[in-house]
C-alpha cells in the first residue's frame, strides 16, 4: 500500500536527512508521496530544501512525488504519517533561550532548564493545534514528533489534543546504541540497551551483545575517556566513582545535572569566545543552505553531521517503517507510561524500549525505578507536568512553579527576574500568556 508522509517544518536543514532515510527504505516502506510544509517566514528555506529533495529523489530513481506548500491543512489530506521538526521563533529564539539564563547565572540550553521551558511554552500550543487538525483531516495518521523538548511536547499533545496516535522520537538513544557498538567493536544489530527514564534524562541500565551482559565493559570504556556526545554537546568526561557507583550508562545531557558548575563555567567561556550554541549553529546552517542551493548537489551533505540532531532520520524512519509493516521490533520511543514505570503516573510520557506494532508502541515493563535515579526522574517529571500546565493555562504562577521544580533553577529569589526577561524576550510567540505577565 502506497504511503504519504507529511513533514511539518519541511524547510529545516534536517529535512535532507529524512528524505535520505525514506529513499533508502523504499523496498520495505513504500512512500509514494512526500509533502514538505512550512510557514511564511520559512518560504525561502522551504524552496531551497524542496529543490534539493527533488534532486535527491531523481538521483535515486525513487518513485516518489514530492511537493512543498505553506497550506498545512491541504497537505494533511490523505496523510499516513506526519513528522514534526519545528522551531517556533527560529534560531534567534534559541539564542535567547541560551543567552538569558546564562546572564542570570543558570544553564542556558535549548531543551534543559529555563531555555527548554520556554521552548516548550512556544511549541506546545502550535503542536496542539496541528494535532487537532490531524485528528480532523487524517485521523488514522501517526504523528511522529521530533520537536524538542520531545518528551514534554509529546505528553502535552497526548493530554490536550484530540489526536492520540502520537509518538515522540529522539536521536540520543539511537546514537548511544551505535556508539556502544563501536566501543565494543560489534555490529549494532547485535547490541541491545535497556533504556530507562525521560527524554534527555534516560539511562542505559543494561547493555547486551547477543544476550551477554557487557555493561561493565562499556562503563570501563567511558571511564577511559570514550564519549558519545552529539555535535551540540561538548562532553566533559565522567569520573570513575560516578560510573562505578551508578552502574548505568549516562547520556550526554546528564552533564547538565551532574556537572552543573563545570558546564556553566564552560558555557560562559564559550559564550564569551564564540557566542551561544545557537549562534554557532546559525553559521553552520548558513553554510548548509549555501550547499543546498548548489544545483549539482543531489545527496545529503556531510556538513549536516555538525548539527546536534544529525541521524535522527534513522530513528524517525525506522519507527514509521515498523508501524507500517507491523514488525514487532524493539525501538526506544517517547510514549505513555501506562504502568511501565511504577513510580510515574500512567499518563506521563517516558522514554523507553517498546515493541513497535501497527497499533503503535507497546512499552516493555521496567517496574520500579532504580533507587539512585528515582528521585531525580520523579522530580523532572513533576517539572515537565508543571511546564505543560503553564503552557496551557498561560499563568505566571504555573510558570514560576515549573522553574521552582526544575533542578537546574530551583532558586526562589532569582526566578522572578529570569522569568520576566524571558517572557519579555519571547512575547511575540507566547500568545497564551496574559499581557500582565510581561509587566
Amino acid at each position: 500500500m502506497a504511503v504519504k508522509v507529511v513533514i511539518i517544518g519541511g524547510g529545516s536543514s534536517y529535512t535532507p536527512e529524512i528524505i535520505e532515510g525514506l529513499i533508502d527504505r523504499q523496498a520495505t516502506f513504500p512512500v509514494r508521496e512526500i509533502v514538505l510544509v512550512d510557514i511564511e517566514e520559512g518560504r525561502e528555506k522551504l524552496e531551497i530544501v524542496g529543490r534539493l529533495a527533488e534532486r535527491m529523489i531523481e538521483k535515486a530513481n525513487a518513485e516518489i512525488t514530492l511537493s512543498w506548500t505553506l497550506d498545512r491543512r491541504a497537505a494533511l489530506v490523505g496523510a499516513d504519517f506526519v513528522s514534526t521538526q519545528i522551531r517556533v521563533g527560529g534560531l534567534k529564539a534559541r539564542a535567547l533561550d541560551e543567552r538569558i539564563p546564562l546572564k542570570h547565572g543558570f544553564i542556558g540550553q535549548e531543551t534543559n532548564g529555563a531555555g527548554g521551558l520556554f521552548k516548550a511554552f512556544r511549541t506546545i500550543p502550535v503542536l496542539i493545534d496541528l494535532a487537532n487538525e490531524v485528528a480532523e483531516i487524517c485521523p488514522d495518521a501517526w504523528l511522529v514528533n521530533f520537536t524538542n523538548p520531545a518528551g514534554i511536547v509529546t505528553e502535552a499533545v497526548l493530554k490536550h489534543s484530540s489526536h492520540k496516535k502520537v509518538i515522540g522520537v529522539c536521536n540520543i538513544p539511537f546514537n548511544m546504541r551505535n556508539s556502544v557498538a563501536e566501543i565494543l567493536e560489534t555490529p549494532v544489530e547485535r547490541v541491545a540497551i535497556e533504556f530507562i527514564g525521560l527524554n534527555h534524562f534516560v539511562f542505559g541500565r543494561h547493555v547486551w551483545v547477543d544476550g551477554v551482559d557487557r555493561t561493565n565493559d562499556v562503563l570501563a570504556s567511558l571511564n577511559a575517556g570514550n564519549d558519545y556526545s552529539p555535535a551540540n554537546i561538548v562532553g566533559l568526561g565522567w569520573s570513575e566513582s560516578f560510573l562505578s557507583s551508578l552502574g548505568m550508562l549516562p547520556n550526554p545531557y546528564h552533564q547538565y545535572y551532574f556537572q552543573t558548575k563545570d558546564v556553566l563555567k564552560k558555557d560562559l567561556e564559550a559564550y564569551e569566545q564564540n557566542g551561544t550554541r545557537a549562534e554557532v549553529v546559525q553559521q553552520v546552517e548558513a553554510q548548509l543552505f549555501e550547499k543546498y542551493k548548489d544545483v549539482d548537489l543531489a545527496v545529503k551533505p556531510e556538513e549536516l553531521e555538525k548539527r546536534g540532531g544529525a541521524y535522527y532520520s534513522d530513528a524517525a524512519c525506522n519507527l514509521m517503517d515498523s508501524i507500517h509493516n507491523d514488525r514487532g521490533d524493539i525501538q526506544t520511543v517517547n510514549t505513555l507510561n501506562n504502568g511501565t514505570i511504577r513510580d510515574l503516573p500512567d499518563d506521563a510520557v517516558i522514554e523507553v524500549n517498546a515493541v513497535i506494532t501497527k497499533s503503535g508502541p507497546r512499552p516493555i515493563s521496567i517496574g520500579a525505578l532504580p533507587l539512585p535515579i528515582r528521585g531525580l526522574i520523579t522530580n523532572l517529571k513533576t517539572f515537565e507536568q508543571l511546564a505543560i500546565q503553564a503552557a496551557v493555562s498561560g499563568t505566571y504562577e504555573d510558570a514560576y512553579l515549573a522553574c521552582l521544580m526544575n533542578p537546574l533553577i530551583q532558586d526562589e529569589k532569582r526566578i522572578d527576574p529570569l522569568l520576566k526577561e524571558l517572557f519579555t524576550a519571547h512575547e511575540a510567540y507566547l500568545p497564551q500568556f496574559k499581557k500582565e505577565v510581561y509587566s
